[in-house]
Parts: C-alpha cells; structure tokens; sequence
C-alpha cells in the first residue's frame, strides 16, 4: 500500500452548494430512499411468501430487489445526512468501505442481470427442459456466482486505489466516493492503474450488456413459431428485463468507461445508477406483471387479518 498518512478523510462537494437546494433535496431524497426500500422489500417478502411465484424467475427477482435496497444503501444515507450538514466528510476507511461495497452490489446486479436473461433464455427457447435445466440446485450456484463475481470485481477495484498515494487534496467533487474521484486526487501517474480499472468496470459493463442484448435477439428470434398470446406474454416479460437492463448499464458504460474526463452531468447521472434505478426496478417488475401484482395483493389481504385479530 502507497503512503497514505498525509490524507485521514475526504470532503464532499455534494450535490449543491445552494442551502434552500440542499433543503429540498433533503425532503426529496428521503422520500425516494424511503420508496426504494419499501418498494424492493415488499418484492422480497412477496416472492418468500407466495407459492405461485415460486419459479426461478421470481427467484433472482427477489435477490436483485434485496441487492438493489443493499446498492443504494451505500450512497443514499450519506448523501442525505450531508444535505443538512455544514461539513460533508467521510474518513479514509469509511470512503473504501463505500468504494467497496458499492461495487460489490452493482457487480452483484450485473451478474444477476446476466443470469435472469439466461433463465429467460431456457424458458422461452427450451420449455422442455426448462426445469431440469434451471432446478433449485442449479439457481443457487447462479446466484453464488454473480456474489463471487461481484466480489472479485470489487475487490480488484478498491485494490487499485488502495495502491494509489494521497498526499494533499481530499476534496471530492461528488457525493460519494468512487474509484473515478479518487484517482484524480491521486499524487502520481494514474494512467496505467485508469486502464485497469476502465478494464474491470467499463470494459465488463459493455461486455456484459452485449452479452444480454444478444441473448434477446436471440429470445425474440425463437418468438417468431409462438402464437401470438405466447409472444405477448414473453415479450412483456423481455420487455421489463430489457428496460431495467438499459437503465444499468446505460451510465454505467457513461461513467466507468473514461478515465480522466470528467463530465458536468457525471453527478446527475450517478444520482439516476444509485437513486433512480432501484426505485423504477420494482415499479417495472411489480406493475407490468400480472402475477406479481396478484401475489401482492393475497399479501396484503393476509396482513390485513393479521391486523384485525
């Protein structure tokens, strides 16, 4: 590890220097993070507790909805914390942990994505031997794997920066710490460590989103000998996925495939990969499915008598 003893916290610029700004964002945020939690965690105890969403769909469903409330949990109660403070600082440690565990749940996601387009994949183009294919045994070590993965992936991030001498400047002009900011403030030549990372995050998000869109091609070239209620069904289905997919990917190849340009926009689309994403993702899984909408509703019925008695 570099010499890092010259540098024992950073300070945030945040979203806004404006204070009546930062007031409203204040009320603003609360509220989103306070949907996002709720929403992502009635997706969760919905797919544990219902019986007719038992297939392995609902399954990586209800671990993205717990990965999603975990992701943005890195970012979103510090931002609003430090919307009414005077002084927005993390220390040195606290601004790895964030580094890390950010990237750990959007590896995690990444994956996780992947993993539902091949379950896709089975059912639509192998209905026959979709449960033999995608048993219980088989969804777990997926979901095992998209955890090993998004370790590595954060590991190897927060490893580069680890690497890297801060001498001097803390100031971070973001609201949360990330591998980008952090290499600007670096005291050496950070050009061959950019590459790296560009490679574990920017290069693997493209990759991967590739991946996913050819592997929708693929589903919708299979589509084609289906009836038209059979089509109608698996392309909402195609559609959600595909639609939460973009709205991933998209900043993420925006933000970690460059190194050293930094972008007016970088932090309002940071606020749309931590915020906005992971409000929508129930909005879309929940409201455009039939199924979901149904179980949500015995659920609430359920807790309703609970209630009563």
């Amino acid at each position: 590890m570099a010499d890092t003893c010259n540098v024992t916290e950073f300070i945030f610029l945040g979203l806004s220097s404006n204070r009546d700004v930062q007031k409203v964002c204040f009320v603003i945020f609360l509220l989103l993070y306070t949907a996002i939690v709720l929403g992502n965690l009635l997706i969760v105890l919905t797919v544990m507790t219902s019986r007719s969403l038992g297939s392995p769909m609902y399954f990586f469903l209800s671990h993205l909805s717990f990965v999603e409330i975990c992701y943005s949990s890195t970012t979103v109660p510090k931002l609003i914390s430090d919307l009414l403070a005077e002084r927005k600082a993390i220390s040195f440690w606290g601004c790895m942990s964030q580094v890390f565990f950010m990237h750990l749940f959007g590896g995690i996601e990444m994956f996780l994505l992947t993993v539902t387009a091949y379950d896709r994949y089975v059912a639509i183009c192998k209905p026959l031997n979709y449960t033999t294919i995608m048993n219980w045994q088989v969804c777990a070590v997926l979901v095992g794997i998209a955890w090993v993965g998004g370790f590595v992936h954060s590991f190897a991030q927060v490893l580069l920066i680890f690497c890297l001498p801060f001498c001097g400047p803390n100031v971070i002009d973001h609201y949360f710490c990330d591998v980008l900011p952090l290499l600007r403030l670096a005291c050496s030549d950070t050009f061959f460590i950019g590459l790296l990372i560009v490679a574990n995050g920017g290069t693997l998000s493209v990759i991967s989103f590739l991946v996913l869109l050819v592997s929708y091609v693929v589903i919708l070239f299979h589509l084609r000998n289906r009836s038209s209620e059979g089509r109608r069904k698996a392309l909402s289905t195609c559609g959600s996925h595909i639609t939460v997919v973009t709205l991933f990917f998209g900043p993420c190849i925006f933000i970690y495939l460059r190194t050293s340009t930094t972008l007016p926009a970088d932090r309002m689309v940071a606020v749309f990969y931590t915020v906005i994403t992971p409000l929508l993702n129930p909005v879309i899984y929940s409201f455009r499915n039939a199924e979901v909408k149904k179980a949500m509703k015995r659920l609430w019925i359920r807790a309703m008598k609970l209630d009563e008695k």
